[in-house]
């Protein structure tokens, strides 16, 4: 077994290593003792000892394939308001495909506190078996005992595929985990896939601001770890009938202390639905020309019972707030109907919003990008337009 070396002679029980371990792998008797059941091998307490007295094992930066079976296809069950993510559904419907692929288990791990009622829907939604960490400490993600809890059931569980949703928490959770599991991870993958040959997880992401798309695979190293976007995937048809396993695992207190402290939450109060979860988005880019004219997005958003969305430019102008930001570098949507108003179309925001059952667009230049991808389009100005539809809809309404 691949384990750290503390040289006698170097160390001089400064226990600061002791301190810099996540795990709480570490104890100080005459010199430092690693406990080889807690140690990952994740190297904190190599750069944090002053007289370099510990040293890891180079091969400790990738676990091979065949030192461990490595099994199952896991999926991170995010909470959000005391509910499960929409996401974490969408990554079980894949999760599921993969799964009978390998002839594997579909685990769902949900960390949290007294979280016994969001079991049901991860069974109903596909997993054959949900891993349960239940302790106070985790009852609001924090980013350091997560990403110390989930390292270490990977490291006990050794999971082959390893899925999160690309959310604000994902995001910052799984980076973490990647590198203290020493594995690979790809972000943002919008098709996933296996390998019939060699059972290797197939992750295809945009590149290059999407203009090509790379298929990527983890030869060397496991598990094979990847975030997906919401509305990528599409989840099951719940079944009630289907049946799961729970398991409660413990963790040690050590693995739940945290630096920072949480103080409270303010969720955004918005006066729209949330672009994310919206089957009609209304979103306006550079052609409305300041922040004012969002207002008359916001009429016709309301009208509609839209959600009111934004490109990357009108973010970056300070118009929009960025969780209503579509595109690449936002949020990824799938509505049944998305109304781009003022945008010119370019692929990074195309990315976040081309799988849209239907999409209209507006804009007074007529040989802007976004009309080749557009079910409908209208050419002319945007801010004398929006208040002429919104007029339109209500008196629809009111006919109706």
């Amino acid at each position: 077994m691949k384990q750290l070396t503390i040289s006698e002679k170097l160390c001089t029980s400064c226990g600061a290593c002791v301190s810099a371990c996540p795990f709480g792998a570490l104890r100080m008797e005459s010199v430092a003792v690693v406990d080889c059941n807690l140690c990952t091998l994740c190297g904190a307490c190599v750069d944090a000892c002053p007289v370099s007295a510990i040293t890891r094992p180079e091969s400790a930066a990738a676990v091979p394939v065949t030192d461990v079976i490595w099994r199952d296809v896991w999926v991170f069950a995010e909470v959000e308001d005391g509910h499960i993510h929409p996401v974490v559904l969408e990554l079980l419907g894949e999760g599921r495909r993969l799964a009978d692929q390998l002839g594997e288990r579909l685990v769902a791990v949900l960390p949290g506190h007294e979280t016994q009622r969001l079991v049901a829907p991860l069974v109903v939604g596909g997993a054959d078996h949900v891993l349960v960490v239940d302790r106070p400490e985790l009852a609001c993600f924090q980013d350091e005992p997560y990403t110390a809890v989930l390292t270490e059931l990977i490291r006990r569980h050794h999971p082959a595929i390893v899925l999160c949703g690309a959310t604000t928490v994902g995001r910052s959770l799984i980076p973490r985990v990647a590198i203290l599991a020493n594995a690979g991870l790809t972000a943002d993958c919008t098709a996933l896939a296996i390998d019939p040959k060699t059972r290797r997880l197939l992750q295809t992401r945009p590149a290059f601001g999407g203009n090509i798309y790379a298929t990527i695979e983890c030869p060397v190293s496991r598990p094979q770890m990847a975030t997906v976007r919401p509305k990528v995937m599409k989840p099951l048809a719940a079944d009630p009938a289907r049946k799961g396993e729970v398991r409660l695992d413990q963790v040690a207190d050590a693995l739940l202390a945290a630096r920072a402290v949480r103080i409270g939450y303010t969720a955004e109060v918005s006066n729209t639905a949330n672009i994310a979860e919206a089957d009609i988005i209304v979103a306006g880019g550079r052609g409305l020309l300041k922040a004012e004219n969002f207002r008359l997005l916001e009429d016709l958003a309301r009208e509609l019972g839209a959600a009111v969305g934004a490109s990357r430019a009108a973010v970056d102008a300070g118009w929009m707030p960025y969780s209503h930001q579509i595109g690449q570098t936002g949020k990824t949507v799938c509505p049944r109907l998305y109304i781009a108003c003022g945008i010119s179309g370019q692929i990074q925001h195309l990315a976040g919003m081309s799988s849209s059952d239907v999409i209209v667009a507006i804009n007074k230049d007529a040989t802007a990008p976004i009309f080749k991808t557009a079910t409908y389009g209208i050419v002319g100005d945007v801010v004398a337009l929006l208040p002429k539809l919104t007029e339109a809809f209500r008196a629809a309404k009111q006919r109706a």
